[in-house]
């Protein structure tokens, strides 16, 4: 692992992957996702690992995708043919299914890793890099934290959609609908994460929880986890991502969305995010 973005290192049995953009609020680039991707796969492929834990350098675990990056942001669309560009201002539904398709099929490395990873949300995790975190196979979360999906008011939907999942349908639609953010008290509440610890402590609790796997065999750790994962599959959750990625892309499409994307360049993207998410007093106060 060499992209500075992204740093893997091991502790006995355990992998450490931090997303390590700490000036940039471990916002997600494509050389963040393509790294978390590859050190899924270090870890997997490395016989002495038997848990993985995700985290991130610095106050926060993670700010999402990282809206003002521009070309620095480093995307690209693998299914692009060179010798036909779209069209400027056209939108190819198709196009922008298969280039989101391609952060849901790294994202889902977690959920596909034969070991068990568990996230540590620190400071906030929100927006499109919930759809990361939220792979994990447990969380662990700072008593300070916040977490949420706050595209949900505009310009987006989940595309891996594991919240449905990991939440009731009632918590699925209060927290969806709205974008509320989930402070650490109701996440536990909830079965969100799996524990809520001092922020001061939440590092070491959970190295000291993923330590506790090295004394069981992995055959039996990607067995098990195999078996509850296809539990979740067969209630078709292929089929809601797909939704989920597709979905997503229209959301950005819409003259709302046009509008409020155009309105960057008038009010700054701060105060724009921050009109956002006001009304709803979590985002723009309560993480400043």
């Amino acid at each position: 692992m060499t992209d500075s973005s992204v740093r893997y290192e091991e502790r006995d049995a355990i992998a450490i992957i931090t997303i390590n953009r700490p000036e940039k609020l471990n916002t997600l680039t494509e050389a963040v996702v393509q790294g978390v991707a590859d050190a899924i796969d270090t870890a997997t492929a490395s016989r002495p690992v038997r848990s993985i834990v995700l985290r991130g350098e610095g106050r926060v675990l993670t700010a999402g995708y990282d809206l003002v990056a521009g070309e620095d942001g480093g995307w690209t669309n693998p299914y692009d043919a060179p010798s036909a560009p779209p069209r400027a201002g056209a939108w190819d539904p198709v196009r922008d299914m298969q280039f989101m398709g391609k952060n849901v099929e790294r994202f889902m490395k977690i959920w596909h890793c034969p070991k068990p990873v568990i996230g540590q949300i620190h400071g906030w995790a929100v927006g499109g890099a919930t759809d990361l975190v939220l792979c994990c196979d447990q969380l662990f979360m700072a008593d300070d934290a916040f977490i949420g999906y706050a595209p949900s008011r505009i310009f987006g939907t989940p595309t891996t959609m594991i919240w449905v999942y990991r939440l009731s349908l009632e918590h699925a639609k209060q927290f969806l609908l709205t974008g509320e953010a989930i402070d650490a008290q109701t996440a536990f509440r909830i079965g969100l994460v799996s524990k809520v610890y001092p922020a001061a402590e939440i590092a070491a609790r959970v190295e000291e929880h993923a330590q506790r796997f090295a004394n069981i065999p992995g055959n039996q750790l990607a067995l098990n986890k195999l078996l509850i994962n296809q539990a979740f599959e067969n209630m078709g959750l292929r089929t809601t991502q797909l939704l989920g990625t597709l979905f997503d892309g229209i959301t950005r499409h819409t003259e709302e969305a046009y509008r409020w994307a155009e309105s960057f360049s008038e009010k700054g993207f701060r105060e724009v995010i921050s009109e956002r998410d006001r009304p709803w007093g979590d985002y723009g106060e309560r993480k400043k």
